[in-house]
């Protein structure tokens, strides 16, 4: 089970890898953690439906595209959060980065995209208050994200023949961190000395 000692262990130790974006594209999540009872809980979004949006209906971390009055990446992911769902990181613990991840869309293969992870412990944040581009938000506890029993095969309309790496954290057919999602958690779970018995090596240019 991943405590938070151990958590701020493995980031303390980790360079992360960054990326440029050749589009100057770039966007960044909070991986939000907090502490209840003993047990260390991360904060899921599902993104609203809406048209057009690549990341429509997803299970995903709050974050979004990084704004031209962004000083930087982390900037982005803090103030997301906070429009998001209402959780303000400035007085947050920031235990580390993950390695930047690269994902293009199958609509539009040829947009780069950079994201960049940040990951938080949030003292005593406040209730959730998920704004017009979140469906809805929980704190999933972290130690069932590793319970082979949740791990699931996740399909993307409509390339229903691929199939993807997932893990339930909620309704069977909403609630399904896939993609880049399941892709930093792969690494979070790695650094903190807990890696995933299957790691996902395929798909690098999927969301």
């Amino acid at each position: 089970m991943p405590r938070m000692l151990d958590i701020r262990g493995g980031l303390s130790k980790h360079e992360p890898k960054t990326l440029a974006s050749p589009s100057n594209r770039g966007a960044a999540v909070a991986i939000v953690l907090r502490e209840v009872e003993g047990s260390t809980e991360v904060l899921f979004i599902e993104r609203a439906h809406r048209d057009g949006d690549p990341w429509s209906g997803h299970m995903a971390f709050p974050g979004g595209r990084i704004d031209p009055e962004d000083a930087h990446a982390r900037d982005a992911a803090e103030r997301e959060t906070l429009e998001e769902v209402g959780v303000d990181l400035a007085g947050a613990e920031p235990l580390g980065r993950l390695d930047d991840l690269r994902g293009r869309h199958a609509a539009a293969p040829d947009q780069g995209l950079v994201i960049s992870a940040f990951v938080y412990h949030a003292i005593a944040p406040p209730p959730l208050q998920p704004n017009w581009e979140v469906e809805q938000a929980f704190w999933f506890p972290v130690p069932a994200l590793l319970d082979a029993g949740r791990r699931v095969e996740h399909t993307v309309r409509p390339y229903s023949e691929l199939r993807f790496p997932g893990i339930l954290v909620g309704t069977p057919e909403r609630h399904v961190v896939w993609g880049l999602t399941y892709r930093f958690l792969e690494e979070f779970f790695e650094i903190v000395g807990q890696p995933f018995p299957d790691r996902w090596d395929g798909f690098e240019a999927w969301p």
